[in-house]
């Protein structure tokens, strides 16, 4: 397949990688990817009677916090999901000196339970949450552990460290992935649609050699791409780095 021979060969001779990932990078670790699954959407509806964005928003957090963390750990937090093979090529070629970040838009953790050691997570991870009285951090236990409103030894709400709608990014992440994309001579975006604004629009500052887009659907930066595969990114990371001989088997 002459595509992922193309693939294969920038993974061998590229020096600075960054992969931009979204939800469907995890789909393989049988984590739903709703915004291309109606199905899922329309129970969601039914279930709260709201749309999943307006469940996900700070005011909605603030004035239904009982609702907001049924519905974080029905659809959102999945503890048992293990890295598939994107994960793992990541973390390889972190490991090999090839990938300098990988910048992920999914809120998982599953890049960093691989083994990838920088990540810029741009919309947050439900591993990490925080006391909004004072400031005591805590583990994906004590949400999942609670009855209902996870409450601090101070009596104070915890919430979890992830970038809900009306809430801007935090900017040293931003800017951390914006040096390392500005940087990388090849851009491995997978598994997004590039429709989420504004971490979408970081693919702006990318001015190196190549741009390759790993998507099972089509992209607004698609005419922008040097290569597009409409594919599952672990399945075609894994055969492109084993025609390149970047896999490693013991991982």
């Amino acid at each position: 397949m002459e595509e992922m021979e193309t693939l294969a060969a920038w993974l061998k001779t590229s020096e600075r990688v960054v992969a931009f990932t979204g939800a469907g990078v995890s789909t393989e670790s049988e984590i739903p990817d709703f915004r291309s699954s109606g199905g899922v959407y329309e129970s969601i509806r039914k279930q709260y009677g709201q749309e999943p964005e307006v469940l996900l928003s700070h005011d909605f957090f603030m004035q239904n916090p009982a609702v907001f963390y049924d519905y974080l750990r029905r659809y959102l937090v999945f503890p048992d999901a293990e890295p598939n093979d994107a994960h793992k090529a990541f973390a390889m070629l972190e490991r090999q000196g090839k990938l300098s970040a990988v910048v992920t838009q999914n809120i998982d953790g599953l890049h960093s339970k691989a083994g990838s050691q920088t990540v810029y997570e741009l919309h947050g991870s439900v591993y990490r949450n925080h006391c909004l009285s004072c400031g005591r951090r805590y583990g994906l236990d004590v949400v999942l552990e609670a009855p209902s409103v996870p409450q601090c030894a101070c009596g104070g709400m915890i919430r979890p460290d992830v970038v809900l709608y009306g809430e801007g990014l935090d900017s040293a992440t931003v800017e951390g992935a914006v040096r390392a994309i500005e940087r990388a001579d090849l851009l491995l975006v997978a598994g997004t649609s590039l429709a989420v604004y504004p971490a979408a629009g970081l693919i702006d500052y990318f001015h190196g050699e190549h741009l390759a887009l790993l998507n099972k659907s089509g992209t607004p930066y698609d005419r922008r791409a040097d290569l597009c595969i409409r594919a599952a990114a672990g399945a075609t990371l894994r055969a492109a780095m084993e025609q390149a001989g970047l896999w490693e088997d013991a991982c």
